[in-house]
């Protein structure tokens, strides 16, 4: 036996999270069974949780939309038991149970080795959230912005996905302006390397479709108008990724930025990306970070606490990473 939450669906429709005990026959298929040491608590995995999201696809189902682990048996040659592997995505968590569990059965194509420079604990307080960030980062490279273009907004930068784009971009010398809710935590995004706060509220109300022009890039985490209105002041050819909508999924915005100034709007999937992007990006990732950083961007709970810090971190109450412990009892 072993512990795992789980997602049911009442007679009345409505969804309900339970921690309960499984046993191996009750894994649904796959070719590698995986004893997972780590998760973590994303955004996507408290609107599971809490029913507040319809993230999940069918019922039963486990949550977690990442893990690491040690592989326990395994029928692809890609993978043998002993071998620690990670996981970000692929609907795990969604349409097949995920990482908030004990033990996993996984399909090899999704996973990858994990970095030689990282531990099973480290990997998982990156997670997806600073993977999908060093994703954006690679992105705004790739089309050509550089320290020397201009400052980077990082909107949404409390959450784990801006925490660790702050800290990336910093780390590269560029100059990150923060955007928060929470201006009480200047001096946690000014520890991370932002150069500059701004109150969210300068960018959630509608604006005017062209504004001055101040971003050479943004990392855009909210979505809505907070990404309308960073479009329309990112300057004559800048970069803008897109990655998430906690604001909304709207995009109220006009086609000016990307008519008059060449603004490009670019998308971020951390969920289906191919295996050479993910290869990349963790590489970077375990070649860039620190010891100290994972610290102070992460917080550790243990299974147990999940569903309750779940109910925190959709009301605003949780800074950074949450790291899940799955190696307790």
């Amino acid at each position: 036996m072993f512990k795992s939450l789980i997602i049911e669906q009442t007679e009345s429709g409505q969804q309900q999270c339970t921690l309960t005990n499984l046993t191996d026959d009750q894994l649904p298929n796959g070719d590698v069974l995986v004893e997972v040491l780590y998760s973590t608590l994303n955004y996507k995995d408290a609107l599971a949780i809490t029913g507040k999201g319809r993230i999940a696809r069918s019922y039963p189902m486990v949550p977690g939309i990442d893990l690491v682990g040690r592989v326990v048996n395994s029928d692809s040659d890609g993978f043998q038991p002993g071998e620690l592997v990670l996981l970000n995505g692929f609907g795990v968590g969604e349409a097949h149970w995920g990482g908030l569990s004990q033990k996993a059965r996984l399909k090899s194509d999704w996973l990858i080795p994990l970095p030689e420079k990282m531990t099973p604990q480290q990997a998982m307080m990156v997670g997806t959230a600073g993977y999908t960030a060093m994703l954006s980062v690679l992105a705004l490279q790739k089309q050509g912005v550089v320290p020397e273009s201009g400052d980077i907004l990082v909107t949404g930068a409390n959450g784990g996905v801006g925490s660790f784009a702050i800290r990336l971009l910093s780390r590269l010398g560029y100059r990150v302006v923060a955007s928060t809710g929470r201006m009480s935590q200047e001096t946690y995004l000014k520890s991370l390397g932002a150069a500059e706060i701004i109150d969210r509220a300068s960018l959630s109300e509608s604006g005017k479709p062209l504004q001055k022009e101040r971003w050479a890039g943004v990392v855009d985490c909210v979505g809505s108008h907070t990404l309308a209105n960073a479009c329309a002041s990112t300057q004559y050819g800048g970069v803008v990724t897109a990655c998430g909508l906690a604001q909304g999924m709207d995009l109220p915005a006009s086609v000016a930025p990307f008519i008059l100034r060449g603004v490009s709007l670019i998308g971020i999937d951390s969920v289906m990306r191919p295996i050479a992007d993910r290869l990349e990006a963790w590489k970077i990732l375990s070649e860039l970070l620190e010891d100290s950083d994972y610290q102070e961007i992460c917080e550790e709970i243990s299974l147990d606490e999940a569903i309750e810090t779940a109910y925190k971190l959709l009301d605003g109450k949780v800074r950074g990473r949450v790291l899940v412990n799955l190696t307790e009892d």
